[in-house]
C-alpha cells in the first residue's frame, strides 16, 4: 500500500490534552484591561483581607494617631499634626492594601487561574495592566476615605477643590510604582509571605517620614534619608496641596520615585507573571 507524502503526519496533529495559547487576541487592549480591572475590583470587594486593609485599617490608624498622639506631637510642631497624619495614613494604607492583593495574586497562581487566563484569546498585557489600574482605583478609594475622615477630625483644604483632587492623586502615583514590586513577589514561590515581607517596610516607613514628626526632630545622621525617602516626598506633596506651599519639587520627586520603581521592578514583574502563567 502506497503512502501519500502530502498527508498530515501524527506528529503534526496537536495534542488536545495540552492547552494551546491562542495567538489572535479578540477585542481591544483597552477594553480587556477595563474588564480585568472590573473583575478584580468585584473580587476584592468580597475578600475580607483586602477590604480590611483598604478601609478598616487606615481608619483605625488615623483615629489612633489623632486621638493618642495629636496632643503630644503638636507640642513639637507649629502646624496641626492632622496635616501630617492624613497624608501619611493615605499613602501607607494604599501600600498596605497592595499586600492583600499580592496575596490574592499568589492564590490565583496556585489555583491555576493565571494559566487558564494565559491560554485565552486575550492580550497578554491586559492582566498586568488591569491589575495596575485596579490598584490605582483602590489607592484612590483609600485616600478618599482617609481624607473624608480627616475633614471630620479638623482637616481643612486651604487650596480648595484643586488641592483636594491633587492630594487624592498623590497616593495613586505612589501605588503605580509600588505595585510592580508586589506583583513580582506575589507571583513567586514565596508569594504567601508577601504581607510579612512588606509589612516591615511599610511600618518602618511610617515612623521615619516627615508626616509623623518634622524632619528636624530626627537625629542629624538620618535626616537626609527621612527627607528623601518616597513616603516623605509624597507626604510633602499632599501637604502642599492641602495647606499650600511647595508642591512642584516634592511632586516631581514622588513621580521620579514611582517611575524609577516601576522601571526597575516592572521587568521582573512581567517575567515572573509570565513564568507563573506558563507553569
Amino acid at each position: 500500500m502506497s503512502i501519500d507524502p502530502t498527508a498530515t503526519t501524527p506528529a503534526a496533529i496537536p495534542n488536545p490534552a495540552v492547552a494551546q495559547p491562542l495567538s489572535h487576541p479578540t477585542g481591544s487592549l483597552a477594553g480587556q484591561t477595563l474588564i480585568e480591572t472590573g473583575r478584580l475590583l468585584r473580587r476584592w470587594s468580597r475578600q475580607q483581607e483586602v477590604m480590611s486593609s483598604t478601609l478598616i485599617l487606615p481608619v483605625l490608624l488615623l483615629l489612633m494617631f489623632d486621638l493618642v498622639l495629636n496632643r503630644s506631637l503638636g507640642i513639637s510642631s507649629d502646624a496641626d499634626p492632622i496635616y501630617g497624619f492624613v497624608p501619611m495614613i493615605a499613602i501607607a494604607g494604599a501600600m498596605y492594601g497592595a499586600m492583600g492583593t499580592g496575596l490574592s495574586l499568589y492564590g490565583e497562581r496556585e489555583s491555576g487561574l493565571l494559566r487558564r487566563f494565559w491560554v485565552l484569546p486575550i492580550h497578554r498585557s491586559a492582566g498586568l495592566l488591569g491589575r495596575l489600574l485596579a490598584e490605582c482605583v483602590r489607592a484612590a478609594a483609600v485616600a478618599l476615605v482617609v481624607i473624608v475622615l480627616g475633614l471630620i477630625l479638623g482637616l481643612r483644604f486651604e487650596q480648595g477643590w484643586p488641592g483636594f483632587f491633587g492630594a487624592l492623586a498623590v497616593p495613586v502615583i505612589v501605588i503605580a510604582g509600588f505595585t510592580p514590586i508586589v506583583i513580582m513577589v506575589g507571583v513567586s514561590k514565596i508569594g504567601d509571605k508577601v504581607v510579612q515581607l512588606f509589612s516591615i517596610v511599610v511600618l518602618i516607613g511610617m515612623f521615619f517620614n516627615s508626616g509623623f514628626v518634622p524632619v528636624q526632630n530626627y537625629p542629624d545622621l538620618i535626616q537626609p534619608i527621612v527627607r528623601a525617602q518616597p513616603m516623605s516626598c509624597a507626604i510633602e506633596a499632599m501637604r502642599g496641596f492641602i495647606l499650600g506651599g511647595p508642591v512642584a519639587t516634592p511632586l516631581l520627586q514622588t513621580i521620579a520615585w514611582s517611575v524609577g520603581l516601576a522601571a526597575g521592578f516592572g521587568v521582573f514583574a512581567v517575567r515572573g507573571y509570565r513564568a507563573a502563567a506558563e507553569s
